[in-house]
């Protein structure tokens, strides 16, 4: 049983921490930015709550994180009450926020001069896959770092994969993005041009699911975008705020996101529609308006 600690408690970090804490039996502290999310969270799987981000992670052999964006990032680990201030020598800072790789190769160049190591390690499975313990998880970072937090990760994961030096594991992410966009914009016009020909689009996904043109998206979004529900599951404004770090980081690589910028706008259309927080594969309500 290792000391752990857990800095964000959201839709993610929540189910996240509990399984470390079940499935693991590891003791944790845990931080949440507003505190009654830490306190329930401690009802619920035991540990304690943390009044900063350098109290949770104060003594702790793994510090776990999972927050919005990269100010929010900087501000857990090195504001003034952040994580960085009270990590011990050894210990490892895992960060499971969606972020810039800019500032995960910050993180670990800074975690190196004190002590410890940093390893940038998004997640890919949503709120579903949090609470099922089935995320993929991409690994940026030191190798034998990453064999020693690997055992803690796999509690709540199907998959862990090193793919690289510090800012790989979002860089992947990126790449995750970018796809899913691009295949959820292509399963809402099908599914809308299917259902303007008269289809029954529930038989059809039933059919084509099983040929080329499946995909998890398909699976697990195509019959609830025919029944217009979205309100579940990935939200609008987390999607574009992980599209704009693609395009930032598209213009330093010279990389050509031409079909992502544009499905980029069209996320913009569904936020104005008062779609902000529906889920991703609300794409389609732009083409039934």
């Amino acid at each position: 049983m290792a000391k752990l600690a857990y800095i964000g408690l959201g839709v993610m970090g929540f189910p996240m921490a509990g399984h470390l804490a079940v499935k693991g039996g590891h003791e944790l502290t845990v931080y949440n930015r507003t505190r009654a999310k830490a306190e329930a969270w401690v009802a619920k799987f035991g540990g304690k709550a943390a009044g900063t981000p350098a109290e949770a992670a104060r003594g702790a052999e793994i510090v776990f994180c999972c927050v919005g964006d990269d100010p929010d990032l900087r501000e857990v680990t090195l504001g003034a009450n952040g994580a960085f201030q009270a990590m011990a020598k050894g210990a490892i800072f895992v960060d499971h926020t969606t972020a810039s790789a800019k500032i995960a190769r910050e993180l670990a160049a800074e975690a190196k001069k004190r002590g410890f190591e940093f390893l940038d390690a998004p997640v890919s499975g949503g709120q579903a896959g949090a609470e099922n313990g089935a995320l993929t998880v991409m690994v940026g970072g030191d190798a034998q770092a990453f064999e020693r937090a690997r055992t803690a990760i796999a509690h709540f994961a199907r998959a862990v994969t090193l793919l690289g030096p510090s800012g790989s594991g979002q860089l992947t992410k990126m790449v995750n993005q970018i796809c899913v966009a691009g295949v959820v914009q292509g399963l809402a016009e099908g599914i809308n041009f299917g259902l303007k020909a008269g289809l029954d689009m529930k038989l059809v996904l039933d059919v084509i699911t099983k040929g080329a043109a499946t995909s998890w998206q398909m699976e697990n979004r195509g019959k609830t975008m025919v029944d217009d529900q979205f309100d579940f599951g990935f939200a609008v404004n987390w999607m574009r705020k992980d599209l704009r770090i693609c395009a930032e980081t598209a213009r330093e690589t010279g990389a050509d996101l031409t079909v992502t910028k544009m499905i980029d706008g069209f996320y913009a259309e569904v936020q104005t529609m008062g779609g902000g927080r529906w889920d991703t594969s609300s794409l389609i309500r732009r083409l039934r308006k």
